[in-house]
């Protein structure tokens, strides 16, 4: 069984910068991309990036293009957000996400049903 786990998440100030983790675990887990997506009180669940591990090619919402930035480690099944520059808008829950049972096929690689497993998120606050 897949479990991603997050951390890393805070309270902080607009400006100020966190690091978010995800580590996966379970028996012989491997995925083709890892993401991130955010959801905030009453919104829905929206892409914030990933990263594809077969060309190491990072993807970003427009609202964090810039400000953020994915890395991690296929080998350690283990992926990072850094997050700059933060707004209050970015108060959200973050949740990790991995394509694991990749058939070969293209998908869209910001949309939510692209994904087949979960963390159970991270809360990140920033005031103003």
């Amino acid at each position: 069984q897949v479990q991603l786990v997050e951390s890393g998440g805070g309270s902080v100030q607009a400006g100020d910068s966190l690091r978010l983790s995800c580590a996966a675990s379970g028996r012989a887990f491997s995925s083709h991309s890892m993401g991130w997506f955010r959801q905030a009180p009453g919104k829905e669940r929206e892409f914030v990036g990933a990263i594809t591990w077969s060309h190491s090619d990072s993807y970003y919402a427009d609202s964090v293009k810039g400000r953020f930035t994915i890395s991690g480690d296929s080998a350690k099944n283990t992926v990072y957000l850094q997050m700059n520059s933060l707004k209050p808008e970015d108060t959200a829950i973050y949740y990790c996400a991995a394509v694991t049972h990749y058939t070969g096929r293209y998908y869209p690689i910001s949309v939510r049903s692209s994904y087949d497993s979960w963390g159970q998120g991270t809360q990140v606050d920033v005031s103003s």
